[in-house]
């Protein structure tokens, strides 16, 4: 079958968030039962330009892929391949900035709809960045929100990243005034930012809320404090291995001694009833993704069986 390449507007226009999540869940499903495997990122630099690869098998949709993506003082670009699992030959290329927002949304979406508490409605975000929009996006998806509040230290930006909400997930979205003001009183919070430092302190969020630290992915970088990983009475991640190259979250916890890994469970044992996500409805809950592979070759896969439906997508020449 001819491969071929799937541009950013394809992917806008195939891709929704409920199959996202679907998708995305079966994939963590799979990782657990040995259907699907996956290597973490690894990072090279050359000039003013970092390359960062990431590779995932998922035998049980007969691919494999890898996504790769470039990253310099002024732009990013992102790309999914996609081979048969069978033949080695190329199935499809795309251009994956949207496709990896997406993903990160879902699997948001797949930790909260088995971590947070079933009766959430309200959320507050830390973010008002293309990461936050598909995270607000996904919460709607699993829960029956009825309120955002969101928080950016930008007071324009934030004003009006409440308002394309507000129309975007079909929920009241208001910007507030403080980080506190975003943390007290939320059923679940969502961190998609590029802080280096926390972006609230942990003793603001009350009991039976749930987060997803969702921004950062280096060893430098902390949206939460170590207040929020002592109190977290269950803590799930992507993956463990990813999270001990990539989860700056985690590191002041473990060196004040306030965390051990074997504290931090795989999303997909959760999923699996392996580990628990929730135990009672005032337990604090918290999801830590870095982001693997094999979501986005889930996803890919996903909108690749779409496009050949629809016709989408021009033909490579391999």
């Amino acid at each position: 079958m001819t491969a071929i390449y799937l541009t950013e507007d394809d992917v806008a226009w195939l891709a929704d968030m409920e199959s996202a999540i679907e998708c995305v869940g079966q994939a963590f499903l799979a990782l657990g039962d040995g259907r699907a495997t996956h290597q973490p990122r690894r990072r090279v630099s050359a000039a003013g330009t970092m390359l960062h690869s990431m590779s995932a098998a998922a035998e049980y949709l007969g691919y494999v892929g890898f996504k790769a993506y470039t990253t310099t003082r002024t732009s990013a670009r992102f790309h999914v391949m996609l081979y048969d699992a069978e033949s080695g030959e190329p199935a499809a290329l795309f251009e994956a900035n949207q496709l990896g927002q997406i993903r990160t949304g879902a699997a948001s979406g797949v930790a909260t709809r088995c971590m947070a508490r079933p009766d959430a409605r309200v959320v507050g975000c830390f973010g008002t960045g293309f990461q936050a929009k598909t995270q607000l996006k996904a919460m709607c998806c699993v829960r029956r929100i009825e309120r955002i509040e969101v928080y950016g230290r930008d007071g324009d930006r934030r004003k009006a990243f409440a308002e394309e909400m507000t129309e975007f997930c079909g929920v009241p979205t208001v910007a507030v005034h403080s980080p506190e003001e975003c943390a007290a009183e939320k059923d679940i919070i969502v961190c998609a930012t590029t802080s280096k430092t926390p972006v609230f302190d942990g003793r603001a969020i009350d009991e039976g809320t749930h987060i997803n630290a969702v921004g950062s992915n280096w060893l430098g970088k902390a949206e939460i404090d170590t207040t929020v990983i002592r109190r977290a009475d269950h803590i799930a991640c992507d993956s463990v291995e990813a999270c001990q190259l990539e989860a700056g979250d985690f590191v002041p916890a473990l060196e004040a001694g306030v965390l051990e890994w074997s504290r931090v469970h795989e999303l997909h044992d959760v999923l699996a009833g392996r580990e628990t996500g929730r135990a009672h409805p005032p337990d604090i809950t918290l999801f830590k993704s870095v982001g693997i592979a094999l979501e986005d070759v889930a996803l890919a896969v996903r909108l690749l069986q779409r496009a050949r439906d629809e016709k989408v997508g021009q033909a490579l020449p391999f």
